[in-house]
C-alpha cells in the first residue's frame, strides 16, 4: 500500500467485505515464516494494537524520515476498527506534527532519523489513528550484514524470530543485475511450497492521472513559495 490515493482506495473497496485484520506486503516482502501472521495479530488483539508495521526513520539506514509513522512496505491492520471511526477529511486534516506530541523512545534508534518530517503524504493515515487513541506495535527490524546485501533489512516478531525480509527496489528486478543478483540470494534460501493462489486484483484506473497532477500542483506551489 503505496501513498494516501491508495489508503482510500483500499477503505473504499474493502469497507463491505468484512474483513477483520488486513495484512499488506509490497511484493518485495520475503516472508521467511509466513504463519508468523496469526502469532502477531494475536499479540496485537491481546496488547490492544490497531497497526503493527516498521518505523519510517531510525531502523532503516537510507530511510531516514519520521519514525512516529511507519513505512508502508509490511503494516497488518485492525481494518474493522479503524472502519468505524474513518473520516477521510480528518485524514487530510492530520498531516502535521506538533513538538513533544508523541512520546515514542526514540534514543536507541540505529540510524538517523527526522521527528518533524512530513516527507511521506500518507503519515496523515498514521498521526491521526494515534490521535485517535490507536497504537502501533514497531517491529524490531535490522540490516542484513551481508557481503552481497547492504540494502535489505530483516524484520522480527515480537518473539525476536525473523519474520519477513524486504529486499527493497522490486521495480528493478529482472533489468538490473545487481539487484536481480542481490535479491535472487534470498529467494534461493526459501521455501516457496506447491500451492499457488490466484489474487483478486483491484485497479485504481485513475492512479496514474491523480498522480501526474499532484506533480503539477506541487510545481505550482513551489513557484509561488518563490514569488
Amino acid at each position: 500500500m503505496h501513498g494516501l490515493d491508495s489508503i482510500f482506495f483500499m477503505f473504499k473497496k474493502l469497507k463491505k467485505l468484512d474483513i477483520k485484520w488486513l495484512v499488506l506486503a509490497d511484493e518485495d516482502v520475503i516472508f521467511q515464516k509466513p504463519e508468523g501472521i496469526f502469532s502477531l495479530i494475536a499479540y496485537m488483539e491481546n496488547h490492544n494494537y490497531s497497526v503493527a508495521g516498521i518505523r519510517d526513520g531510525g531502523v532503516i539506514n537510507h530511510r531516514n524520515k519520521n519514525p512516529y509513522s511507519i513505512n508502508t512496505f509490511f503494516s497488518i491492520l485492525n481494518f474493522d476498527e479503524v472502519l468505524k471511526l474513518y473520516n477521510k477529511k480528518k485524514i487530510l486534516s492530520s498531516q502535521y506534527i506538533q513538538e513533544n506530541e508523541f512520546n515514542d523512545e526514540l534514543d536507541l534508534l540505529p540510524f538517523k532519523f527526522d521527528q518533524s518530517s512530513l516527507y511521506e503524504p500518507y503519515y496523515c493515515f498514521y498521526f491521526w489513528l494515534r490521535r485517535k487513541g490507536m497504537k502501533i506495535l514497531f517491529l524490531n527490524s535490522k540490516m542484513r550484514d551481508d557481503i552481497d546485501d547492504k540494502i535489505s533489512n530483516e524484520v522480527f516478531l515480537p518473539d525476536g524470530s525473523l519474520f519477513l525480509i524486504h529486499t527493497w527496489y522490486a521495480r528493478a528486478y529482472g533489468n538490473n543485475k545487481k539487484h536481480t543478483e542481490r535479491i535472487d540470494l534470498i529467494l534461493d534460501k526459501i521455501d516457496f511450497g506447491e500451492n499457488i493462489v490466484e489474487p483478486i486484483i483491484f485497479k485504481d484506473r485513475l492512479f496514474r492521472i491523480n498522480k501526474e497532477v499532484r506533480k503539477v500542483f506541487k510545481k505550482i506551489i513551489i513557484k509561488l513559495e518563490k514569488l
